[in-house]
């Protein structure tokens, strides 16, 4: 049998995304002028309140939140995180509604975007011309692909 034209299959990690999803939705509440509550995060993920509290912690060890009595915080590289995962969201909602004029699939969407590189999402963005709202009129975090296009 031959091997060199065997499909590599690749099995991504469910942890990896959980935290991606935790991170995006405090982003999205914080970007939309939202206190972030645990109560808000579990409405948003729907999952249980004392699930929210668990992976709170565990983005807190991975500094990646600042979870304590005043609330839930971004860290920097959190915020990084979090706004990544929301463009490539919106991005991929670009694609689907102007680009290939099919309906956005969110279940479709939440699958690929943890997969997207930051050279896919740079592609992406300027092969969609950087748009900067989504088809639910949201803005669209703009990547360093973005501030080169403005620049020139």
């Amino acid at each position: 049998m031959d091997r060199s034209k065997d499909e590599t299959l690749f099995v991504g990690t469910a942890d990896a995304e959980h935290i991606e999803m935790y991170l995006k939705a405090i982003w999205n509440i914080k970007a939309q002028g939202g206190q972030v509550k645990i109560s808000t995060i579990a409405q948003i993920l729907n999952v249980r309140q004392p699930s929210v509290v668990q992976m709170l912690k565990k983005l807190n060890e991975k500094t990646l939140v600042n979870y304590n009595k005043a609330g839930v915080f971004l860290t920097e590289e959190g915020e990084k995180v979090g706004a990544n995962m929301m463009r490539n969201s919106r991005l991929l909602e670009v694609l689907m509604e102007d680009a290939l004029k099919v309906d956005i699939d969110e279940e479709m969407v939440c699958g690929i975007e943890h997969h997207m590189n930051q050279q896919f999402t740079d592609a992406l963005c300027t092969m969609l011309k950087h748009p900067r709202k989504c088809p639910h009129d949201h803005e669209i975090p703009m990547g360093e692909c973005c501030k080169t296009e403005t620049q020139n």
